[in-house]
């Protein structure tokens, strides 16, 4: 083996053997938690019975049985300090230990290394903003970061391992908990969205006079306020509250709350205690001059009651209303972790465990059978060189998940799409280099000088066609969130995968085999002359007036074009036992729902996608259940989106389809001429509308990870053209003979075995995406297969003749005269 050679095979083992290191384990086993716990080293006999208890109470074999939630039970339960044990390869590195911290550190010792996002493990994500117009003093940046701190401690009650709370700007929170059940799920929404905004004020005393004759004084508010009358009956009236809190007193004043019981009644309520400052508000607010008024106890602005004051207060407190033990418990834990200011929720999504054990399932399957057409098809047509590439292919996707480990990026739906699709796309950087030395050999070159030339001249198409691509999937992964943003890592590293395994292991294992099996296999592309420019201009025209059409449809849809993520509302998957026709449905909650049936896990079982407006989703759910009992109507999904987040997600979308235009403009300039990146921009822009027309002629609704789909046609789109271009700017620097447009046209043939080749290879991947990938990607999936179709049309009828319509036939003075080679892959050196 030759040193170079040598150098390759040892730094490709380290990059493996580290990928291996990075991954393993790969999943999460149940039970390794509480054994990691068992093997604190000095144990002692209250650590055994937690132990003990903590086995009892988890079942492995249950899915929505909460390991972590169970531990950290039977831990507080008994009072044990966790600290006081030892535990192995536990540092904390300057933080302050406690019972969680202790449980999470082993939690992390124990779990999979590849992390799945909420649309995957199940879970509820929260988007929540802070009431900026309640704080005093412009306090927003302290009271943002207090509201994280009492979220934290409120999410500990439920027992999740990983929660993820950060604030996001000036006034917004994201809360992310995976791994919750449909039980959590309802649990943790009530501890966030009760804000426990206590507030304590004043009612008029002549409120029932002024709220009969329809007056409301300055500095009062009215609020709604539910009682009981001697008969013990509830009835609801409205009261007035004075708005200023001239006396001081807040709810982060309390310092114990709990739940109690009426001794007369036995009617639920709670008690709390204030610190000395909260104390001496109170006494204010209760002095002698108030003695006779009703005093208003206001919880996230509802009135929870309004008793009369008997006599001054200066250290205890209790609220009554109407509200059962459990809503007493919750409203207490509230209360022991108040906010400064009350929280909307602007954007909520939850997914039961067994939907996102599904998607695994379906993403799983559709990867699969991707893996296996491309192999085939790749073993089929390339031989021996298909094998190489197969063998890359995998070494490609064992890369690719090792980074997605080290960098902690969680696996989501759409992160699947990007391995499905990095699997066609991976091919394309092996195709062009097998497409080279075939025409080297063809033209009469030995088996050595063959695959020398034939890697050195693809390298510089693969680079600038990469590099394109990746400015797409580098805009995806910085400025996009959530799911979108999980595509764009995923695609950024397997681009980055590809070029390495092309370029590099697939050249080593040539050399190994003494150039074995290079060119063979089948032909079924001999470089046809055929006139490209000469039918262009039909091939424009026919094109535009699709988008015309397309497009055009979609502006007439209007609102129904867009979905929850553009124009706010909710939106609820259900799962059924008998399908109802979607008339008698939207009868039930409104002719303005959106209803629609959707396939999931590759065709195998439907489910209900019920679109209404913001903040309807719980009573439309209510209302199905209700009306269908026999449909067994059960929700799996939730995405509820305000309308100020639909349009951040708007303008978030179209400045990143901007950004990537600009950027690719100005590397096509650079690298060729200024007609050359018009040409390429326009292209893009016409992929883009015909690929959205396409959509929209078949009843597609935009989303969030349908614009990453578009943003990932436009990596596409500009990796079809940017060969094409690479072989033309070639052909111009050889001088060969012939006008611009016979120029073109040779350029075009050489390069459209590739085209076809490699736009075949992902379209059996995003293929397989769309068949098996289930419901939920199924849009996702559907606009990439139309891009990819697009984008290898426009490549050989758009852009080249928007090039040469832009020269007016002549040959243009290229830009950058730099050829980019591949010297160090000669083998050549000792």
């Amino acid at each position: 083996m030759k040193r170079n050679n040598l150098a390759r095979f040892l730094l490709l083992l380290l990059i493996l053997g580290w990928a291996w290191t990075e991954m393993y384990p790969l999943w999460n086993q149940p039970g390794k938690l509480i054994e990691q716990f068992g093997k604190a080293t000095n144990k002692d006999a209250d650590f055994d019975k937690v132990l003990q208890a903590a086995n009892a109470n988890f079942d492995a074999d249950d899915k929505n049985s909460n390991e972590f939630g169970t531990l950290y039970e039977a831990v507080e339960a008994s009072g044990l300090v966790l600290t006081n044990y030892n535990f192995p390869k536990m540092t904390f590195r300057g933080q302050v230990p406690d019972n969680r911290l202790v449980l999470q550190k082993l939690q992390k010792q124990v779990a999979g290394q590849i992390q799945l996002g909420l649309d995957l493990r199940g879970g509820s994500s929260f988007l929540v903003a802070i009431d900026t117009n309640k704080l005093e003093n412009a306090a927003g940046g302290g009271a943002l970061a207090q509201a994280v701190e009492v979220l934290r401690r409120r999410v500990d009650t439920i027992g999740v391992a990983e929660p993820d709370i950060r604030p996001l700007g000036a006034n917004k929170i994201m809360i992310q908990l995976p791994g919750l059940s449909e039980a959590d799920q309802a649990k943790a929404k009530k501890l966030v969205t009760e804000a426990a905004f206590l507030e304590f004020a004043l009612v008029h005393q002549n409120s029932d006079r002024l709220i009969a004759d329809e007056i409301t004084p300055d500095g009062y508010k009215k609020y709604a306020y539910t009682s009981k009358d001697a008969q013990g009956d509830k009835f609801t009236r409205d009261v007035l509250v004075e708005i200023e809190n001239e006396y001081g007193l807040k709810g982060e004043h309390i310092t114990s709350a709990y739940p109690s019981r009426d001794p007369l009644t036995q009617s639920p309520m709670i008690l709390f205690g204030f610190n000395s400052e909260g104390a001496s508000a109170m006494g204010r607010l209760t002095q002698q001059e108030n003695i006779g008024k009703q005093m208003a106890i206001i919880l996230d602005g509802k009135l929870l009651s309004a008793p009369v004051l008997q006599d001054r207060i200066t250290s205890n407190g209790q609220i009554t209303g109407d509200f059962t033990s459990e809503e007493a418990a919750t409203i207490a834990n509230a209360l022991l972790n108040p906010l400064k200011a009350p929280l909307t929720i602007e954007e909520e999504m939850s997914v039961e465990p067994s939907l996102g054990e599904d998607s695994v399932n379906s993403g799983f399957n559709a990867a699969l059978y991707g893996v296996i057409a491309v192999a085939v098809f790749m073993l089929l047509y390339y031989w021996f060189s298909g094998l190489v590439a197969n063998f890359a292919l995998v070494l490609n996707l064992f890369i690719l998940i090792g980074v997605m480990c080290y960098l902690d990026a969680a696996l989501t739906l759409p992160g699947i799409a990007g391995i499905v699709l990095t699997i066609g796309m991976a091919i394309d950087a092996n195709v062009l280099i097998f497409e080279r030395i075939r025409e080297e050999l063809k033209a009469g070159k030995g088996t050595q000088g063959a695959v020398e030339t034939g890697y050195s001249k693809a390298f510089g198409t693969i680079i600038d066609a990469n590099l394109t691509t990746l400015i797409v999937s580098v805009i995806l992964m910085t400025m996009g969130t959530g799911p979108v943003k999980g595509f764009g890592v995923t695609l950024t590293v397997g681009i980055c995968a590809s070029m390495f395994t092309a370029l590099v292991v697939t050249r080593l294992i040539f050399d190994l085999f003494r150039n074995f099996g290079t060119g063979q296999g089948l032909r079924l592309l001999e470089q046809p002359k055929l006139n490209f420019m000469g039918v262009a201009k039909y091939a424009f025209v026919a094109s535009w007036i699709l988008v015309a059409i397309g497009i055009g449809y979609g502006i007439n849809k209007g609102s129904d074009a867009m979905g929850v993520d553009f124009k706010g509302g909710d939106q609820i998957t259900l799962e059924f036992t008998a399908k109802k026709t979607t008339g008698e449905l939207r009868a039930a909650i409104g002719q303005d729902s959106q209803i629609q049936y959707q396939a999931a896990s590759g065709g195998k079982t439907e489910r209900l996608q019920v679109t209404v407006g913001f903040g309807k989703g719980e009573q439309a759910y209510k209302t199905l259940t209700e009306k269908f009992a026999d449909a067994e109507f059960k929700k799996v999904s939730q995405l509820r989106t305000g309308p100020s987040i639909s349009n951040e997600i708007l303008q978030s979308a179209s400045k990143s389809l901007l950004i990537a235009l600009f950027a690719i403009l100005v590397y096509v300039t650079f690298r060729y001429e200024f007609s050359f990146a018009l040409g390429a921009i326009l292209a893009i822009i016409h992929d883009v509308l015909m690929t959205l027309g396409i959509f929209f002629i078949f009843e597609g609704q935009l989303s969030a990870p349908v614009m990453a789909a578009v943003l990932t046609i436009i990596g596409f789109s500009i990796n079809d053209t940017i060969v094409i271009f690479d072989r033309i700017r070639e052909d111009l620097k050889l001088n060969l003979p012939g006008t611009f447009t016979e120029i073109m046209n040779g350029a075009i043939s050489k390069t459209l075995s590739r085209t076809i080749i490699t736009s075949g290879t992902t379209l059996l991947a995003t293929g397989s995406l769309f068949l098996f990938g289930g419901g939920a990607i199924n849009a996702f999936a559907f606009v990439l297969l139309a891009g990819v179709v697009t984008g290898t049309f426009s490549s050989i009828f758009i852009a080249g003749s928007l090039v040469l319509w832009k020269n007016k036939g002549e040959k243009p003075k290229l830009a950058d005269e730099t050829v980019i080679t591949q010297h160090s892959i000669s083998t050549s050196e000792a």
